[in-house]
C-alpha cells in the first residue's frame, strides 16, 4: 500500500496495461479479462485485475500529463514488483498521411521535461521503450495483420501549448506525434531497471486537423486494446 495506491501486493499482476482514462480502465477490464476484481479506488483511479486466456492482468489508469504517469507507474515498479506496463492511449499525429484510429508504437520517447533530473539526478530528453516488449507487439501485430508504424515521440508537459513548434518535433526529432505520458513511464523503467512500452492510437491529426471526439476516444480504441492483451500472453 502507497499512500496514492491502496491494493495488497498480491492483487497487482506483474503485467500491467495502463490507458490514462479511468473509465477506460473500467471497459476494459469488464470487456475483456475474467475474474474481474476492484484493486484500487483512491482518487477516483480505478483499478481492475483479472485475468485474459488465463494470464493474471492488471488494467491500472495513469491519469493525465507525466506527474501522474510519474507517480503511478514508479509506485507500481518499486512498491508492487511490477516487471513490465504497457501505456495504452491516444496520440495526435504529425504527419497528413497518419489518419485516425492509426496504431504507433513508440520508440523514443523526447520531452523538454526535467522528470528525469529530479528523479535520478542525471538529464536526459530522450528515453527509449524496452525492446523486448515492442518486439512482442510487432510479432503479433504482424499475426493480426495490423500496421503499426514504429517511431518517436513527442512527449509534452503542456496540452494547451500555443508556442509549441510542430516542425522542430516532427523534422528534427523524426516525432510521429505527440502525446503526454510516455516520458515519464519510460524514465521510471529505465531508473528501476524495469520494462516498459506504449501502444497508441491516432486520435486527431495536427495537420489536417481531423479528430475523434470525446465518446469515440473512451469507447472505439479496442484494436490497440487487444493487441496490447495478446501481446502480454
Amino acid at each position: 500500500m502507497t499512500v496514492h495506491i491502496e491494493a495488497k501486493k498480491e492483487d497487482i499482476s506483474k503485467t500491467v496495461l495502463m490507458p490514462g482514462d479511468p473509465k477506460r480502465a473500467e471497459k476494459i477490464a469488464n470487456e475483456y479479462l475474467e475474474n474481474v476484481k476492484l484493486v484500487n479506488a483512491v482518487r477516483g483511479m480505478n483499478a481492475y485485475t483479472g485475468t485474459y486466456k488465463g494470464k493474471k492482468i492488471t488494467i491500472f489508469p495513469s491519469g493525465m500529463g507525466i506527474p501522474s504517469m510519474g507517480i503511478y507507474s514508479y509506485e507500481l515498479f518499486k512498491y508492487y514488483d511490477v516487471e513490465e506496463i504497457i501505456r495504452i492511449g491516444t496520440v495526435g499525429a504529425y504527419l497528413e498521411d497518419e489518419n485516425l484510429y492509426d496504431l504507433i508504437l513508440v520508440n523514443n520517447s523526447i520531452s523538454k521535461s526535467n522528470y528525469y533530473l529530479d528523479l535520478s539526478g542525471e538529464t536526459t530528453h530522450m528515453v527509449n521503450s524496452t525492446e523486448e516488449l515492442n518486439s512482442k507487439i510487432l510479432k503479433e501485430a504482424i499475426n493480426e495483420d495490423k500496421n503499426v508504424r514504429f517511431g518517436n515521440i513527442y512527449s509534452t508537459e503542456t496540452f494547451y501549448d500555443e508556442g509549441k513548434n510542430l516542425k522542430e518535433f516532427r523534422d528534427d526529432f523524426n516525432c510521429l506525434g505527440t502525446e503526454m505520458e510516455s516520458y515519464a513511464l519510460f524514465c521510471n523503467a529505465k531508473h528501476l531497471n524495469k520494462k516498459a512500452a506504449c501502444l497508441l492510437t491516432v486520435s486527431d491529426n495536427l495537420v489536417t486537423k481531423e479528430e475523434i471526439d470525446s465518446k469515440k476516444r473512451e469507447q472505439s480504441l479496442d484494436e490497440m486494446i487487444k493487441l496490447a492483451l495478446e501481446a502480454s500472453l
